[in-house]
């Protein structure tokens, strides 16, 4: 008689980022629960043993690439940084993320905007959007300090500046998924922070 073979070790950590790398494809919405047992392979009880629900297992989706892809936009809160360099290091480092290898192109935040839309997705929108105040709170904060340090005239509108900069960085993820020049995106980041130069306040 045959001996049976033993049973596959369940690896939690991958089936997560393959998770994770589906939700950032597809959006919340487009993702099914198909496709996430497909991918992660396993079956459906297993699948509810493991991650609970489909909204659980896209928060710690969420969470895990904000622990591996987040730190791109730390600078914007380095006060150790000027202000300026905060700015254009998270713009410059979010395009070569977006744009790396090994991954889905964009940002899973940023498109997750416009795959978790439907009703009955208030607490994924609300997660997204959290994450989305925090970075458009980091420009804002590194446009204050610009001006607290003397480098922006007094007359600049935080708000409307950091605005701005965010809706760049919200829309690498469609350059990226569009297929633009990664060198065109990148001169796009210098070209942007003519908005900064234009403020600044002129030193003999």
């Amino acid at each position: 008689m045959a001996q049976r073979g033993r049973p596959r070790t369940f690896d939690r950590d991958l089936a997560l980022t393959s998770a994770m790398h589906l939700f950032w494809e597809l959006g919340f919405d487009a993702t099914s629960l198909s496709q996430l047992k497909a991918v992660i392979g396993i079956s459906a009880p297993s699948f509810y043993a493991a991650f609970e629900s489909k909204e659980a297992l896209y928060k710690e989706a969420v969470e895990l690439y904000l622990k591996s892809y987040g730190g791109v936009t730390m600078s914007l809160h380095d006060t150790s940084l000027a202000p300026r360099e905060g700015v254009y290091l998270a713009l410059h480092r979010s395009v070569e993320m977006q744009y790396g290898a090994g991954h889905p192109k964009g940002c899973m935040v940023a498109l997750g905007l416009m795959g978790a839309c439907s009703s009955g997705n208030e607490a994924i929108t609300a997660l997204l959007r959290g994450v989305r105040q925090r970075t458009r709170a980091g420009f804002r904060s590194c446009v204050e300090r610009g001006i607290k340090a003397g480098e922006l005239r007094r007359t600049t509108n935080p708000a409307a500046m950091a605005a701005a900069f965010d809706g760049f960085f919200l829309g690498i993820s469609v350059l990226a998924r569009d297929r633009v020049r990664l060198a065109d995106v990148k001169k796009a980041v210098s070209e942007l922070m003519g908005i900064w130069d234009t403020a600044a306040i002129q030193t003999a």
